[in-house]
């Protein structure tokens, strides 16, 4: 009995496994979860811009399009209270720097997704569906894609993923993806937004989604006004 510890960890070793064990459950929850359904606060944090004092004044139309939301779009939550996105930005598909304010006019779906999302890599190819069939003047999918890094990866993810109507928006420095967190609006990846041709936000999700479905397609008919 000279060492009576000697198969046993010390009890520092021990904590520490813990420790360890608790931040890899809390990490593989956190990625599970954004696969999972809408999991964002209800309340977002809102400015008192003029912008924002005009969207606010937008409830109960997100409620209204928020309502249109049934069946494989289900989880998508309306915007309580709706606010300004205008100053979102990210890169256009030539690269250059641009803001959401530039597609005013038109209502935005936006998207963000990454190379090592797999639930991403499952819905990328429903949201080309929906782009290629209902992208117009007034409305477009708009998926930014937030590596880090260079071109080369996130162009061979569309490639192997069969993406041909997507514009190839991108944000390398994750600055997005963070303000839209700071806002309370994303928790993970894939994260999406129904986003006015005022830059008002409708209505958001956590998760992927089956957006070539007829409940996608009829969601955003009625977010254009062409529902019955």
């Amino acid at each position: 009995m000279a060492d009576g510890n000697k198969f046993f960890p010390a009890p520092r070793l021990i904590l520490a496994a813990l420790v360890a064990g608790v931040l890899a459950g809390a990490v593989a929850v956190y990625v599970s979860e954004s696969g999972s359904g809408n999991n964002a606060p209800a309340q977002v944090a809102i400015g008192d811009s003029k912008d924002d004092v005009a969207c606010t004044a937008k409830a109960d139309r997100a409620k209204t399009v928020a309502a249109a939301a049934t069946g494989q779009v289900a989880a998508l939550l309306p915007a309580d209270p709706p606010q300004s996105l205008k100053s979102l930005a990210f890169n256009d598909p030539g690269g250059k720097p641009m803001t959401l304010a530039d597609h005013a006019g038109k209502t935005v779906l936006l998207n963000l997704w990454a190379t090592w999302c797999a639930p991403c890599r499952a819905e990328m190819p429903a949201l080309d569906a929906l782009q290629q069939e209902m992208g117009s003047d007034a409305f477009e999918v708009v998926a930014v894609n937030v590596d880090a890094g260079d071109d080369a990866k996130p162009k061979k993810f569309l490639e192997e993923t069969g993406v041909k109507a997507l514009g190839h928006y991108r944000d390398s420095t994750m600055a997005l993806f963070n303000d839209l967190k700071t806002r309370g609006l994303a928790l993970g990846l894939p994260v999406t937004m129904l986003i006015d041709g005022e830059g008002c936000l409708i209505a958001h999700m956590n998760g992927p989604a089956e957006w070539s479905s007829p409940d996608a397609k009829r969601l955003v008919e009625t977010a254009l006004g062409k529902s019955d």
